[in-house]
């Protein structure tokens, strides 16, 4: 009886250190820094809260450079959590994945200004967290896609720009830009979807400061990634379903006319049949489409 419970014994302390081993060796593939504060904001009440991001650095790669992930959700809902291209990390990146101020709490530029001030930030620390940010990629699904465009076209523009975070001295330009089916031209939108555009069936009613089923115009120009394209503009990559109801074709075609028209690099990916998401722009063929994308731009 003795030798039997030794024998067990045994086992369990086997297949503890096992699992130990396991988690080890998959914890020390990509070093997990969650919940780090970028910047500080006033909230509800005018109390300060924090904005948070994600941090994924593969522990087999030095000085990796970064892939920064912004969630969609209508600039209204959406969590940073379970970042749809954390798979970069397996191909040489470090990733980052942030949260910023929803429309019912700001409306717009306040979530450009937080996601520069991200940007400002992931520069300042990138010694300490061991990436390089000196070469930043942007990617970002519907309202992140929207922003995403919007950090790759508004470089420098000073009303954009926002002191959100500090760190004023650390650029806030991106050097590529992966757009899965984001706005881009929200004069456009109120001509082809005024139904979204000027309802509550669409975050950019609220985002822009609706009222009455109206929109600013100054507002529509003012956050339409469209008016800033400039010829010092980042490479493009686009994915966009044809079928896609709540963001039309229409917005990655206007900004694809605007790339070519000004001589920038723009590679457009159009999904036959799908609609606003899903996993096919994130799996297989899309997502081999999106690494070779970052491998053809990233430094040397």
């Amino acid at each position: 009886m003795k030798h039997r419970h030794s024998l067990w014994l045994l086992i369990v302390m086997c297949l503890l250190m096992f699992q130990k081993a396991a988690h080890c060796e998959e914890s020390s593939s990509v070093v997990k820094h969650q919940g780090l504060v970028y910047a500080e904001v006033s909230g509800a009440g005018n109390e300060a809260r924090s904005l948070q991001l994600d941090l994924f650095v593969p522990a087999t790669s030095e000085s990796p450079p970064l892939v920064v992930w912004i969630h969609g959700g209508g600039w209204r809902n959406g969590s940073r959590r379970n970042p749809k291209l954390i798979e970069v990390t397996e191909h040489g990146y470090a990733l980052a994945s942030l949260s910023y101020r929803f429309s019912k709490e700001a409306i717009f530029p306040a979530q450009v200004h937080d996601c520069k001030a991200a940007i400002r930030w992931l520069r300042a620390n990138a010694e300490r967290y061991g990436y390089n940010a000196d070469w930043i990629a942007v990617a970002g699904s519907s309202a992140g896609g929207h922003l995403a465009l919007l950090l790759g076209t508004s470089g420098d523009v000073a009303e954009l720009e926002g002191a959100v975070g500090g760190n004023v001295e650390q650029s806030s330009r991106v050097q590529a830009v992966i757009d899965y089916f984001g706005p881009s031209d929200f004069v456009l939108r109120g001509k082809t979807q005024p139904e979204r555009a000027y309802t509550n069936q669409s975050g950019s009613y609220a985002l822009l400061g609706g009222k009455d089923g109206k929109v600013p115009e100054k507002m529509e120009r003012l956050a339409s990634p469209a008016t800033y394209v400039s010829t010092d503009d980042p490479p493009l990559l686009i994915f966009h379903g044809t079928a896609d109801k709540t963001v039309l074709l229409d917005q990655s075609e206007r900004i694809v006319d605007l790339y070519e028209d000004t001589g920038l690099e723009v590679e457009f990916i159009e999904h036959e049949g799908a609609g606003h998401g899903g996993k096919r722009f994130f799996t297989g063929e899309s997502l081999r489409k999106a690494i070779h994308f970052l491998n053809a731009h990233r430094p040397d």
